[in-house]
């Protein structure tokens, strides 16, 4: 499963014109998953989402989580994440789950992080989505939970 964290002062997402998701402060998340990924990888990539530390304390130094916040939270599935590009100009999305298996996973990674307490929207899998924000500081981090970065 591979994520693309990006710290928000706003964030939508359009589908056919319309805003199905929106958020104010907090944190966008572009969620991949791979064909080999089980619940241990949701458990592990919404652990470290919830809990990064990229949010400024008073200090101004990044000590603080979204929980510590208490910020909203965007997921958006974006299976373009598992591009492979070493070889050739083509991306190969050989890695990427099936459609059935990675909506089943996305859909519980969402599920859970609703149980945290916050705000959670989203986007509609596999829909054409224009998806708007304004990045803060700005601050994006990747995770994988197979591999470091």
């Amino acid at each position: 499963m591979r994520a693309v964290v990006q710290r928000v002062t706003e964030a939508n997402v359009l589908v056919e014109g319309k805003i199905l998701g929106e958020i104010q402060r907090g944190l966008l998340v572009f969620l991949g998953v791979e064909e080999n990924d089980e619940s241990t990888d949701v458990e592990y990539m919404l652990e470290k989402v919830m809990n990064l530390r990229i949010f400024e304390d008073a200090e101004g130094k990044m000590n603080r989580s979204l929980l510590d916040v208490q910020e909203d939270l965007m997921v958006v599935s974006q299976f373009t994440l598992l591009g492979d590009c070493r070889k050739g100009r083509r991306p190969s999305f050989i890695n990427a789950a099936r459609p059935e298996k990675a909506n089943e996973l996305y859909k519980i990674f969402v599920e859970k992080a609703k149980n945290y307490g916050i705000k959670v929207q989203t986007g509609v899998f596999q829909a054409e989505m224009k998806v708007s924000l304004c990045n803060d500081g700005p601050v994006t981090i990747i995770i994988d939970s197979k591999r470091a970065f």
